[in-house]
């Protein structure tokens, strides 16, 4: 089972990518093997994410998933494929212990995080519980939630910043928060993507600014953040979930080359 030492061991930082949600199995393997490669070259150790099922949407048409059983075996496969350890979120208690048959980290949505019942079943699994920090709570709340999977029994847990609410359609991130949550002793993940959203457009839509995902990212890692998330897709304007604020795939390897530049030079 991996662990939190696993991730940590790069002098660069670790990465999780991958699509928003699990559109197919052809889809995910190439984003994988794609992104696995670069990620070897640059010995930046890597996890796959995809979301089984998107449970929060805007609108009651927007796409969901392909159907739960059938995403988290293509996490599997991913995962037996490349070797590569795999992330997807979870919605409620009674789906902890279902993906962490299949994955190797339990993700809790930042509009979840202040949930026991879910902590504590994510914890429960044994798996590396990776917890987004709500859009409305101040870095040092995040420690109530931490604490939560820690007294479950369970010491694997990492907190990812994904920006805070600003006005009703924006976001921005407060990277005084980085090393405020790092103080906990757990390591803190930049969500470069979600962090650019534009939320709760008037079409029901969400917006983003993918042209910032290198300032955002340069400056996660000029913090010392230990970890980036990033979703990316091969022509994210056909994403079937977040295209607005995905990172193009084409991209991410001079992203990445950049950033490893920036750390070596702090």
């Amino acid at each position: 089972m991996i662990t939190i030492n696993d991730l940590n061991k790069s002098e660069h930082f670790f990465l999780m990518a991958g699509p928003c949600v699990i559109e197919g199995e052809d889809m995910a393997l190439r984003i994988a093997e794609k992104i696995a490669g670069i990620t070897e070259r640059l010995r930046i150790p890597y996890v796959f994410k995809g979301s089984y099922r998107k449970a929060n949407r805007s609108r009651l048409d927007s796409f969901t998933g392909i159907g739960d059983e059938k995403a988290l075996k293509i996490l599997r496969k991913v995962s037996e494929t490349f070797d590569i350890p795999t992330v997807t979120d979870i919605h409620e208690a009674t789906e902890a212990a279902m993906a962490a048959a299949y994955v190797d980290v339990l993700q809790i949505p930042a509009f979840l995080c202040r949930q026991t019942d879910l902590l504590v079943a994510a914890a429960e699994t044994g798996k590396i519980v990776n917890i987004k920090k709500g859009q409305f709570l101040s870095p040092g709340a995040m420690r109530f939630a931490v604490q939560k999977v820690v007294d479950a029994g369970n010491d694997q847990v990492m907190i990812t910043e994904r920006g805070t609410t600003f006005g009703y359609t924006d976001l921005v991130v407060d990277f005084r928060g980085i090393p405020q949550m790092q103080a906990f002793g757990f390591p803190v993940i930049m969500d470069v993507t979600h962090s650019l959203q534009q939320p709760n457009q008037t079409s029901g839509v969400t917006g983003g600014l993918p042209a910032l995902i290198e300032t955002i990212a340069k400056a996660a890692i000029a913090v010392g953040t230990d970890g980036l998330f990033i979703e990316t897709h091969p022509e994210p304007s056909q994403a079937k979930s977040d295209g607005a604020n995905m990172l193009r795939l084409d991209l991410l390897e001079d992203l990445l080359t950049r950033l490893i530049r920036l750390r070596q030079a702090l």
